[in-house]
């Protein structure tokens, strides 16, 4: 080394360098323009000799050896600032020609780095993580991370022999935000980045924004482009913008992709089982699912989530890679034409999503960068004691950002039709799951998380914004007010809200020996008291058939299968009738037994037997119903959409509603017998004097009951029942619910004035009023018995 380059190295710098601290690596390495000439300097461990060639004129500069372990500097003429690539001799004798990765120019700009540290860049996604890109006609990656505290941090993988020396990142002072532009580097590449914390000591971390990772038990991010998938569902995104999902059935399939359907383990040439190999693919899946769900009468399926998660025990509410479908099942694109496919069918999808706690694993982002990052500090504000994993601090902006920014991310990059939020009750309570002094109070001395609760209201209002027809969704199990309320008004602003009230109160009334049951009845009513305070979903969902509780059959009492089965029937079917969108848990449609193991693939042989095809023709009925009938939907959420006609009778554990829309004849009544007393004639007041004939009951033989179903029409009489001037008298089964139309007396009496006059336009001749009328009587016997076929016809097609 010539004196003049010797003078112009900085030996301190070089030094940072070697020991891998420094966090402006750029003030050193890459070419500087100074009045002796161009410098150019590059730390490459294990390189034996570098040279500096000049793109434009191919002329090649040694570089020399300024620190043994791999520090090399030339001083070029000043006229040689074109771009250039880096010739290197490696210790072992191989040879590479690559770009140097501190030549280009940072990607993040201040408009980014101050949006980010304000909890604002909804798109924070599109910089941060590993994008592959081009810049100034060079292939490679970029990799942006927010680590605040990092002495130090560099992106380590198979390119560069998880050497954190070589390609430390460049800090965009004061905001902890860390970026480098790697050249050479393609999809598929693995990588993680080392942190050096402040006490020197590193650690190996995957990335928060990762688009993609390794099967699990391997834990690295994975380089993926996720913007070259082509989507075919324009139609179906611009057709659910214009929608009011709230008048609209939503009868959703809540699954689990890794247990639905699984496949026997393949094996390897030792005889073990290949990782990973009992899972099908995104695309495999994706055409029996939406076969099967299309059949049944779904119109929506919620997935538990898909996002990269490291135990499948955690069934993914546990989740490490909150910007990566899981790799179980593929890739990110086969993830896309999942979601692709499923709207090309008429099918919504709506995705699990956990911003209430994430796990504690050291490769994870639990003390990223050595520091609490996303987690509190006081383990009484940032631990779940029962779940073992850590909770957000919503008071800090960046991680705010990195949660609203991932919610968004799945409805923009991934056309996610709603997002349903895990946990919510958890997030909005300090002292949630928590004992005295396990906790911190608010600044008031409460025990609401006030920063998370402007973490939800700030998440709706920017989601809606997007104005597409993608919904949110809370599971929250207390009676915190306004949960669907506008934010505005001071509500939370979500679409939706689980109903768990009316599942537990319904389930422990349901779990009762009939014959107790008139003790419960008002478990059966008081959903009804507050049914109007929030937008509800009523859910029978994966939480009610795990940890010991049993499945939705084996709840229901019984000494024989058929009493079970009859209790569940009448279960579901109050379920419909019910105001509220509906949820069904995997498996409970053809009454799987056993609880759900996530390990098993759902018990499809079951189907072999009557009784659970006949319970899964009996959900599929039910859905037929909610498609077609306007009144199970259209006033879900208006008080005049639902009226009591029975809801007294605790003696006979009877109940009897209707659900309505604004035209009287869309009328549907629901009669609802939870005892095992039959009632033959069973008097019923009804909403007007009409005609009333049944559609569904749930003691029909083709869904496993006797067959005790009301087969001809019911005129009403003016006899007064429940208060109803008119009734109609029924065949009421036990343990049973019956649903019936209800034709008003002036649409009848329209319909049949209609007929007589086209009888009286075609009758050839003139006749005496007796034989006018004889002819007539003899029609309307023929119409009854036409009449009595279409029922029978109806029944057998639901």
């Amino acid at each position: 080394m010539d004196k003049k380059l010797y003078d112009l190295m900085d030996w301190a710098g070089i030094e940072e360098m070697v020991y891998s601290e420094a966090r402006h690596p750029e003030n050193l390495l890459g070419r500087h323009v100074l009045e002796e000439g161009v410098l150019i300097q590059a730390f490459i461990p294990t390189a034996e000799a570098v040279a500096v060639k000049i793109l434009s004129t191919g002329k090649v500069y040694p570089m020399s050896l300024a620190d043994d372990e791999g520090f090399f500097a030339a001083l070029l003429p000043k006229k040689t600032t074109a771009a250039y690539t880096l010739q290197i001799t490696y210790d072992n004798g191989s040879q590479e020609e690559v770009y140097d990765p501190y030549s280009f120019p940072s990607q993040f700009t201040d408009s980014d780095l101050k949006k980010f540290a304000s909890g604002i860049h909804y798109q924070i996604y599109e910089k941060m993580g590993a994008h592959p890109m081009t810049i100034d006609k060079v292939e490679g990656v970029l990799f942006v991370v927010w680590a605040p505290c990092a002495m130090r941090v560099s992106v380590v993988g198979d390119f560069n022999l998880w050497d954190g020396r070589r390609h430390q990142m460049k800090l965009h002072e004061g905001s902890g935000v860390y970026e480098l532009f790697i050249p050479g580097l393609k999809e598929g590449d693995i990588y993680k980045y080392e942190i050096k914390k402040m006490n020197g000591d590193p650690v190996l971390k995957a990335d928060p924004y990762a688009n993609y990772a390794e099967l699990r038990p391997n834990t690295a991010s994975v380089v993926w482009n996720i913007g070259k998938y082509q989507w075919n569902d324009k139609e179906w995104m611009a057709e659910r913008a214009k929608k009011d999902s709230k008048k609209k059935p939503m009868s959703i399939y809540e699954l689990h992709l890794g247990s639905w359907k699984r496949k026997e383990h393949l094996l390897d040439r030792d005889g073990l089982e290949i990782t990973g190999s009992e899972f099908y693919n995104y695309r495999e899946i994706a055409k029996d699912l939406a076969a099967y769900v299309k059949e049944m009468g779904y119109t929506h399926i919620e997935l538990m989530p898909v996002m990269e998660h490291p135990l499948d025990a955690s069934w993914g509410y546990q989740v490490s890679g909150y910007y990566a479908p899981t790799s179980r099942y593929g890739t990110p694109d086969d993830f896309m034409y999942f979601m692709d496919y499923m709207h090309s069918q008429g099918i919504g999808v709506i995705l699990d999503w956990v911003p209430a706690h994430f796990p504690r694993d050291a490769w994870g982002m639990a003390a990223f960068d050595g520091t609490c990052v996303y987690e509190h500090k006081d383990p009484r504000q940032g631990s779940h004691p029962h779940w073992g994993t850590l909770i957000y601090n919503y008071g800090r902006p960046q991680v705010v950002n990195f949660l609203i920014a991932n919610a968004m991310f799945w409805a923009e990059k991934y056309h996610a039709d709603g997002i349903r939020m895990d946990a919510v009750a958890s997030m909005l309570y300090l002292d949630y799951g928590k004992n005295d002094g396990e906790w911190v109070a608010n600044i008031y001395g409460g025990h609401e998380n006030l920063e998370a609760v402007e973490f939800l209201k700030h998440l709706n209002s920017i989601f809606k914004k997007r104005r597409d027809g993608a919904v949110l969704i809370a599971e929250e199990s207390t009676a915190w007010p306004k949960i669907t309320g506008d934010v505005k008004d001071g509500g939370l602003g979500f679409d939706y809200k689980w109903n768990m009230g009316w599942m537990n109160d319904f389930l422990g009334y349901m779990q009762c020996d009939p014959y107790f049951r008139r003790y419960h009845y008002g478990e059966l009513t008081f959903s009804l008291l507050y049914a109007y305070s929030e937008d509800f979903i009523l859910v029978f969902s994966h939480d009610e058939v795990v940890h010991g509780k049993g499945s939705m059959a084996g709840k229901m009492p019984g000494a024989t299968l058929e009493d079970k089965y009859a209790n569940l029937r009448a279960a579901y079917g109050f379920m419909i009738g019910h105001p509220g969108k509906k949820l069904l848990f995997m498996g409970q449609e053809f009454g799987q037994m056993n609880e759900w193991n996530e390990n098993t693939s759902l018990e499809w042989e079951l189907l072999d037997y009557p009784i659970h095809k006949q319970t899964r023709d009996y959900v599929k009925a039910l859905n037929k119903l909610y498609a077609e009938y306007p009144a199970l939907s259209e006033m879900d959420y208006h008080p005049h959409g639902f009226e009591w006609i029975e809801c007294n009778n605790a003696a006979e554990s009877i109940l009897v509603f209707i659900r309505k829309t604004k035209k009287k004849e869309e009328t549907l009544m629901f009669v609802c017998n939870f005892d095992t007393v039959a009632h033959d004639k069973f008097k019923v007041g009804v909403p007007f004097a009409g005609r009333y004939k049944e559609i569904l009951n749930s003691d029909a033989k083709e869904f496993g009951g006797l067959g005790r179903v009301n087969i001809r029409a019911k005129a009403s009489k003016k006899e007064e029942i429940n208060e109803k001037a008119n009734s109609i008298t029924i065949n009421l089964p036990p343990l049973s619910v019956c649903v019936f139309t209800c034709t008003p007396l002036a649409a009848v009496s329209k319909s049949a004035v209609g007929r007589s006059a086209t009888t009286r336009k075609t009758a050839a001749g003139k006749k005496t009023a007796a034989e006018e009328k004889a002819p007539q009587v003899k029609k309307a016997s023929s119409r009854n018995r036409g009449n009595l076929k279409v029922v029978k016809q109806e029944k057998g097609n639901i």
